[in-house]
């Protein structure tokens, strides 16, 4: 609203409760002359005093100037905001301005963003499991199917995936877990992997010489000449 237009709403309360300028001025300790510079719009009144000119017509600022209940009330801090930017000449307005359309452009794209389903990727899923206990044949066959992945920046190095049979590596990876892993032959000693011993796929912490399970009631895997690294475990797919 204006400040033409707040002074007009001042005016009609006060006329619609009989009363004069001058009694008004006297209530609230002011001049009538100020009294009769707000109804002008020649000047506002500050946050508290407009606050107080509804009390004493019988009414709330919301009311007063048409907030229903379904809009949010102003506080004191920002009805002295909006009195501030009234008090602003054209330019000071036109910064104000920018400023705001800048600052709602912002956090809408923010909104957006986290409401909107993140994009997705799709790599090999292998029907043969990893083993997290006496270990399975892998890769000898194509993969089963191609399976949908979030293109998360924590999946980013995701190239394959295949689930897990066995309980040798909880509390970490549980039987029926799908893990996501990177193509590499080689993984440093102490990262999760998969590999190829004897013939047999395993999931495993790489040891000195041997695949260590995580779980103490499981046996460790000798390593061998022929062993293969298949890759390294990032992690496993969420629901």
């Amino acid at each position: 609203m204006t400040k033409e237009e707040i002074g007009e709403v001042l005016k009609q309360l006060r006329m619609s409760c009989g009363m004069t300028q001058k009694e008004v001025a006297t209530k609230i300790s002011r001049t009538q002359q100020i009294v009769g510079h707000w109804e002008t719009g020649y000047a506002q009144p500050d946050a508290n005093t407009l606050f107080t000119l509804c009390k004493i017509y019988g009414t709330t600022v919301d009311e007063a100037f048409g907030f229903s209940s379904k809009t949010k009330k102003f506080s004191i801090e920002e009805i002295n905001i909006i009195e501030k930017y009234h008090n602003l000449d054209s330019i000071g307005q036109s910064h104000v301005d920018a400023v705001l359309q800048w600052e709602t452009e912002r956090v809408q794209q923010i909104q957006q963003t986290a409401s909107a389903p993140a994009a997705t990727r799709m790599i090999n899923y292998y029907y043969r499991l990893a083993s997290a206990g006496t270990g399975q044949i892998i890769f000898d066959m194509p993969p089963t199917k191609r399976i949908e992945i979030p293109a998360i920046p924590e999946y980013r190095k995701a190239d394959y995936a295949i689930g897990v049979n066995g309980n040798s590596m909880e509390p970490v990876y549980h039987d029926g877990d799908t893990l996501l892993v990177e193509m590499t032959d080689r993984v440093e000693i102490g990262e999760i992997g998969i590999f190829l011993v004897n013939g047999e796929s395993y999931v495993k912490e790489r040891g000195e010489d041997e695949l260590r399970s995580l779980n103490p009631k499981s046996k460790n895997i000798p390593l061998n000449e022929d062993a293969r690294c298949l890759g390294r475990v990032i992690g496993k797919l969420t629901p």
